[in-house]
């Protein structure tokens, strides 16, 4: 058996609009979607479109900022905090209102001018705060390392950093999202940091390198860990998370191949 996959709506179907985009998920046979960020559109538009094609939305992220101007995330910022606690209420409700169950806080780029200490400190913070706040909500908080070659200057960018930060907050609502790509790309490992850390990770999202393309298209054999994760006893959702190299239809003949 394979692990249950979900559709990145965020870069798969984007020849479509977006809320099209879930029809697409559903025929292409997902059962689940997730994407970067639902604050752009009506809660209501997205909730209908999650119910009319019967599918579970996984995973959306805290607003990061001004994404659009470079931003990544403002959750390691020292003088946005209460931006960034208001992001979290208004998380909150796209959550509630879509019946998303997961939520990811992107660290963000450490500012300039603040110091290692400032920076840290404010993370731990306003992941406590975070964490609690969504426990309160029945919604889980999710962190997560991305590589520094594609985000040059993200804060949080190795696995052991991220369970280190998971150790300091000390909440039992705050998991580690293992993205396969960006650890292949930091310190590849994959298998044995997978199991070793797995009681901490609470979703998985993947594309294969170099390209961040679909599965089977780059170095990562995808036919050995999804194996892997699965005997494991993996039971979290694992979000399609690439750039298709020639379309969204073509590049899924990967999870076939795969056996999925």
């Amino acid at each position: 058996m394979m692990p249950r996959f979900a559709a990145n709506l965020t870069l798969l179907f984007t020849e479509l609009p977006f809320l099209e985009r879930f029809g697409a998920a559903a025929q292409a046979g997902f059962e689940a979607v997730e994407f970067l960020f639902p604050y752009g559109y009506d809660k209501d538009a997205l909730a209908g479109q999650l119910r009319r094609h019967r599918l579970v939305q996984v995973l959306h992220n805290l607003p990061p900022g001004d994404w659009d101007a470079g931003e990544r995330g403002i959750a390691c910022h020292p003088d946005r905090v209460g931006e960034f606690r208001q992001g979290v209420a208004r998380a909150i409700e796209y959550a509630t209102a879509l019946e998303c169950r997961q939520l990811n806080c992107l660290a963000g780029i450490a500012p300039p001018g603040a110091s290692a200490q400032q920076v840290r400190a404010t993370l731990v913070d306003n992941l406590r705060f975070a964490a609690a706040e969504l426990g309160r909500a029945g919604i889980r908080l999710l962190v997560e390392p991305i590589n520094v070659f594609d985000m040059p200057g993200f804060y949080l960018n190795r696995t052991a950093q991220a369970i280190d930060l998971l150790d300091e907050v000390g909440s039992d609502n705050l998991f580690l999202q293992y993205d396969i790509y960006h650890a292949q790309r930091m310190e590849g490992e994959l298998g044995n940091t997978i199991a070793r850390y797995l009681p901490r990770i609470a979703h998985m999202q993947l594309a294969d390198n170099p390209g961040r393309h679909e599965p089977g298209t780059g170095e990562i054999n995808y036919a050995w860990l999804l194996r892997h994760i699965d005997r494991l006893g993996y039971e979290g959702w694992i979000g399609c998370e690439y750039r298709p190299a020639a379309g969204t239809q073509a590049g899924l003949g990967w999870m076939q191949a795969l056996g999925g």
